[in-house]
């Protein structure tokens, strides 16, 4: 789509602004910026200043037998509440009575609500009271605005659009529309998630990707004359050039754009009314600021290097105690990295655990790949200082706790942040940094265990293999515990992010969408640094590219979740909704809980070799109850799957097969489909197999029905009858199918710890394997549908990421 934005005539707007000592434009202004923008052109209007003396031929100019008019003040937004906005007669002696009238009762109503909303209060209103606060109202008073009346088609519900732009901290520019209107706050907070408003970085979406975002809510359904009685307003390429206009403003005044001299902070229409297929905006703000300067770039191709060193060298282990940096040395060892590479900076020691012990990091011969820094959080601005200026490093680890943390360590944490900053203006970009509050990596293509926790402490990993996947947390408590709760899941990289003081998880990302290792990367967030957001979401996007699947948890999904963030790794969290809608638009799989990220990433490991074409599901089960349950979660607010129906050739193989075990009579051939459970192991893996070969299925759940008295699933060599690894069993034959199968299969093994065994021997054998059948189908058609989108991303640029 092509349009024509005349960006200088709108940066002048705002450079008049700033000659006025504004940082935001009026509304009269706003409605210039809309008509340079190649999109919809406003309503006429003329400001009126105050105290101005018009004739009546100026006053009555506007077309229309009425007009509207509207106070005029940097301090007031929501002009209706306070009696700010009249509708009257295109007559000359009724726009002086209006004017008058607005001029004086405003400064009065707003008085009134400021009463009963302090909090709301610009800074220079908060401590005025009675008519020192009406003066103060008064005295801003800029003017009336007098605007064209063009009467909407409908005033129902739903017949108001808001569109604007938002600054981000963390995602830079972001679009959002929906339901517009005086109540456009409650519709977003009573509406389920994506129906009243969506939003959408403008970096990763043009004009058309944001209008099928949009498509999906309320708003859409309503303006289109889709619901009962509503007729349609709009045209599709009206929308769809109002958010390319906006999008294409967003991307200009953009803190990416070094070439704006500013940066749009806020722009907003609500509402857009409609009248005769035009768009009508009634309302509009903007504020604006000064473009900001750029950080200089962090070496990121060192993560490398901190990923997989050659050499490590540690400060903070103790000689004589298992502190932190004793227990770190230890972990590195057991893990089998070579100890001649190994280096302990302490002085007053030869050896510590037989690794060689220096002084000082000045005796190094060469600098090491990685430095692990143990100590306290005081003693940091000194040694990073020390480490900048000897080169003697090319990452370190920050495991020090406290920085940044509290009130009284922030001013230390700003040091520290300034100092590896400029270190990265010199040519080779100095060191990068991992932490600080970090509680290290495991690296096992690295060869190194460097988190503080004891051996002893650690789950074991026994014969589950190693998946090529990586977990990124900026909680190290999280991967801890997530370890131990799901010990099944074991990917190759595990790395505590902490308060990211230098390296960020944008950063990480980057380094991971390329790597070679890695096809499943899973993330837990609290919160990213400036701008981050956006390169993180950049990077999602890049390795949904190459054929990577990414699971995204964020804390701090409501009011309460984000204060607890907020005592944590330096109080990054930000705004969950637009979080969530830029990493799921990036492509990423968004998990709602603990669980959810848990079974996501377990699922991701196993399936990623799977082809997904649909959501169509086949559910089988020998229990009643299971095939009910299965069925039963299909559908939630976030995900929608339904099941297969089977092809005629399948329902006469699966016919056939049950008459070969006398089972016809029993089982009705449909989806969910109970097998009885009198069904052996020949019947549980000959469905799989008809099902899983059916055109019209795309994926597989079957519960294994473990207590069937007819099903080998106990871990028993000395009654063949039930043990699992006798010949034929359901495990072996699960096998065997797994390694031919192209389509999902995830299996059911609802039954105490005498069943542990099955569910752990599957799992060793990269089989997906739940407890419950519920859970099974809801992480399934989180997971499916996390693909479907990431596919039909890539289908848009034209690249099949999975050949």
């Amino acid at each position: 789509m092509s349009l024509s934005i005349d960006f200088s005539g709108i940066t002048q707007i705002m450079k008049t602004a700033v000659n006025d000592g504004r940082d935001f434009l009026y509304e009269y202004e706003v409605y210039s910026l809309l008509a340079l923008s190649g999109a919809e052109t406003p309503p006429q209007s003329m400001f009126i200043p105050r105290g101005s003396k018009l004739s009546e031929q100026s006053l009555t100019a506007l077309p229309g037998d009425r007009v509207v008019l509207k106070i005029v003040s940097p301090t007031i937004i929501h002009k209706t509440e306070v009696g700010g906005v009249r509708i009257v007669a295109n007559h000359a002696d009724r726009i002086r009575s209006g004017m008058r009238r607005m001029l004086y009762e405003v400064p009065e109503q707003y008085s009134l609500w400021f009463e009963r909303h302090r909090e709301a209060a610009p800074a220079a209103y908060r401590n005025l009271r009675g008519e020192a606060l009406e003066a103060a109202i008064r005295k801003d008073l800029a003017g009336v605005l007098q605007v064209q009346f063009m009467p909407p088609d409908s005033n129902t519900f739903g017949n108001e659009l808001i569109v604007g732009l938002r600054h981000t901290r963390e995602f830079g520019m972001v679009i959002s529309a929906g339901l517009g209107g005086t109540d456009t706050e409650l519709y977003a907070e009573r509406f389920r998630k994506g129906q009243a408003i969506v939003a959408s970085s403008t970096s990763l979406t043009d004009g058309h990707g944001f209008f099928e975002i949009f498509r999906t809510t309320i708003a859409y359904k309503k303006l289109a004359g889709l619901t009962r009685g509503q007729r349609r307003v709009v045209a599709d390429e009206q929308l769809i050039e109002c958010f390319a206009s906006f999008i294409e403003i967003a991307n200009h005044y953009s803190p990416d754009n070094p070439q704006s001299p500013f940066i749009i902070e806020e722009l907003e229409i609500n509402p857009f009314a409609f009248t005769d297929y035009l768009m009508v905006p009634l309302d509009g703000m903007c504020r604006f600021a000064p473009q900001q300067s750029r950080v200089e770039a962090r070496p990121v191709e060192k993560i490398d290097r901190l990923l997989h060193p050659r050499s490590i060298a540690i400060v903070g282990v103790s000689a004589t105690r298992k502190n932190f940096g004793r227990i770190i040395l230890e972990n590195i060892i057991g893990e089998g990295y070579p100890k001649e590479n190994l280096r302990v900076i302490r002085p007053g020691e030869q050896q510590i655990e037989g690794v060689d012990s220096l002084t000082d990091l000045d005796k190094l011969q060469e600098p090491v790949d990685l430095l692990i820094v143990a100590v306290g959080a005081e003693q940091l601005p000194e040694l990073i200082e020390r480490v900048i200026t000897l080169g003697c490093a090319h990452s370190v680890m920050l495991i020090a706790g406290g920085l940044g943390e509290t009130a009284a360590s922030r001013q230390r944490a700003e040091g520290v942040i300034k100092q590896i900053n400029q270190a990265h203006t010199a040519p080779d970009g100095g060191p990068v940094f991992l932490g600080a509050n970090c509680m290290g990596v495991i690296s096992r293509p690295g060869g190194y265990d460097t988190w503080f926790i004891p051996r002893e402490k650690l789950p074991l990993h026994t014969a589950t293999k190693v998946q090529r996947a990586a977990l990124i947390s900026q909680s190290g408590a999280f991967m801890l515990h997530r370890s131990h709760q799901c010990p099944e899941l074991h990917p190759a990289y595990m790395i505590s992010m902490g308060n990211q003081t230098d390296l960020t998880l944008g950063d990480m990302l980057h380094y991971f969408k390329d790597s070679s290792a890695v096809d499943v990367i899973a993330v837990y967030a609290e919160g990213f640094n400036d701008m981050d957001g956006l390169a993180f979401c950049e990077a999602v996007r890049s390795a949904v590219f190459a054929g990577k699947v990414v699971i995204f948890y964020k804390a701090g999904r409501t009011p309460e979740g984000k204060a607890a963030t907020s005592g944590h790794t330096a109080s990054l969290a930000g705004d969950y909704m637009v979080c969530e809608s830029c990493v799921r638009q990036a492509g990423a799989i968004v998990a709602r809980t603990f669980s959810e990220f848990q079974d996501l990433f377990f699922l991701a490991e196993r399936l990623h070799g799977c082809s997904i074409h649909g959501n169509r599901l086949a559910a089988v089960s020998g229990a009643g109850f299971e095939a009910v349950g299965m069925a039963d979660s299909l559908t939630s607010d976030d995900f929608h799957m339904q099941l297969a129906d089977f092809s005629d050739q399948s329902v006469k193989k699966i016919q056939s097969l049950l008459e070969s075990k006398q089972l016809e009579s029993l089982v009705s051939v449909v989806n969910p489909l109970d097998i009885n459970p009198t069904a052996d192991d020949e019947v549980h893996a000959g469905v799989a197999e008809i099902l899983l070969e059916d055109p019209d299925v795309d994926a597989l759940v079957i519960s294994l029905d473990p207590l069937s008295p007819a099903m080998r699933t106990l871990q028993d060599p000395e009654n063949t009858k039930y043990d699992m690894n006798a010949g034929g069993s359901i495990k072996n034959r699960m096998v065997e199918l797994c390694e031919t199968a192209d389509k999902p299969i995830v299996t059911v093994v609802d039954g105490g710890t005498l069943y542990q065994p099955l569910r752990q021997a599957l799992i060793d054998l990269n089989i997906p394997v739940f407890s419950v059948c519920d859970r099974a189908v809801k992480a399934l058609s989180l997971y499916m549908q996390g693909r479907l989108a990431a596919d039909s991303i890539c289908a848009a640029k034209g690249i099949d990421a999975w050949n």
